[in-house]
């Protein structure tokens, strides 16, 4: 089959690699008929994820039809037509059990178990094209995907949708969700969302449903914040203007908005002391965007972060967050658990995430597709892509 494979940073290429076959009994293969390029894919395509290695198949947004299932499949069957949450879990485990998917103790015994060990952490779920971290499973961003875990994760879509209306359920839909409902966004709600990429327009689009009366959209790209003033109805502020969280508070009679949400991550432009910490590598992550959000943040408020972290930073207004009494709320999404409610919100016209995408490409294609999306040319504000 063709798969999007990894090379070092910055270099991706479809290449014919072997077909994907069924291993465990709870097994399906899927034949993909959409997936899509994350704003979170450009980290490893920048070669910042560790345990990211040579011939990896990229890619955790994906949908398509159930062509082979596993004699312990009993939740779906051949032929369905199907989303595939990013997040690989089991169901089963104490934290499945408390809707906790993307904690999942059981799906990643891969690198990730032994490299945590030396912090004393339990790995993560395992994900989707998301390197030997996260498990090393290979992704979506090919012609066929081998899913296990099948009788948990696989959400089937009414046909009467198409799949550009659906696919971002795999992800972004239920991020940017989980992240307005940590930030217990409510009618009246005052908000900032640091980052106008996928993950942001669906925080966007999200707050705006659940009654927000005020979104601030802070982003570096004019055409990402017009795209956003226009379908959100955001006030756009960008980042060369002047210091975000000082025209918040300008906005918001100097107290803040009620909560934050930090939907850029890691790799956020940081000062010059974060570039040579970085350089050095004595530091993993930019703080610059956290502390947007703290200073942006009134008293009592919360702040949000959907967007990837890795290791540590240094400056994290520690100080201020705690005489502000902020509550933070961060981690991996737990897709499973929003699936159902948010396929009633797209069928009921509440949601249109489909909206979002500016840019329709072959699988063959992806490695272009990448490199619009990193340096978003031609406006480019997702991509998907077909077999």
């Amino acid at each position: 089959m063709k798969a999007l494979t990894y090379h070092g940073s910055k270099d991706v290429r479809v290449e014919t690699v072997p077909d994907p076959t069924l291993v465990e009994s709870d097994d399906i293969l899927l034949r993909v008929t959409a997936t899509a390029i994350c704003g979170s894919d450009l980290h490893l395509f920048h070669g910042k994820i560790p345990e990211t290695k040579h011939g990896d198949i990229f890619g955790h947004e994906f949908m398509g039809i159930v062509e082979d299932a596993g004699s312990g499949v009993s939740t779906v069957k051949k032929g369905d037509r199907v989303v595939i949450p990013f997040v690989i879990a089991c169901g089963k485990c104490f934290f499945c059990e408390n809707d906790l998917f993307a904690a999942c103790e059981t799906t990643n015994p891969d690198e990730g178990a032994s490299l945590r060990k030396r912090s004393k952490m339990t790995p993560p779920a395992a994900l989707f094209g998301y390197s030997h971290l996260y498990g090393g499973v290979p992704g979506g961003q090919a012609e066929y995907v081998r899913v296990p875990k099948a009788n948990v994760g696989p959400f089937v879509v009414p046909g009467s949708l198409a799949d550009e209306k659906v696919l971002f359920l795999s992800d972004i839909l239920p991020t940017g969700y989980q992240a307005v409902l940590n930030a217990k966004v409510k009618p009246g709600s005052t908000v900032a969302i640091f980052g106008a990429g996928p993950v942001g327009l669906m925080a966007a689009a999200c707050a705006r449903m659940l009654g927000a009366e005020q979104i601030f959209m802070v982003d570096s790209e004019k055409y990402r914040l017009d795209f956003a003033a226009s379908t959100y109805g955001v006030i756009p502020i960008n980042f060369d203007d002047g210091d975000p969280s000082e025209l918040i508070l300008e906005k918001t009679h100097g107290r803040g908005v009620a909560a934050s949400i930090d939907a850029v991550g890691f790799e956020a432009k940081g000062s010059a002391t974060e570039t040579l910490l970085g350089t050095l590598k004595l530091e993993t992550s930019s703080g610059e965007v956290l502390r947007q959000c703290i200073t942006a943040t009134r008293r009592g408020g919360v702040v949000s972060v959907p967007g990837v972290y890795a290791g540590f930073i240094h400056g994290f207004l520690i100080g201020d967050a705690f005489d502000k009494g902020l509550t933070f709320a961060l981690g991996q999404t737990h897709v499973h658990k929003y699936l159902p409610e948010l396929l009633e919100f797209i069928e009921n016209g509440d949601l249109a995430p489909d909206i979002i995408i500016s840019h329709r490409m072959k699988l063959a294609e992806a490695a272009e597709g990448y490199k619009l999306f990193d340096e978003k040319k031609d406006d480019c504000r997702k991509v998907v892509l077909t077999p």
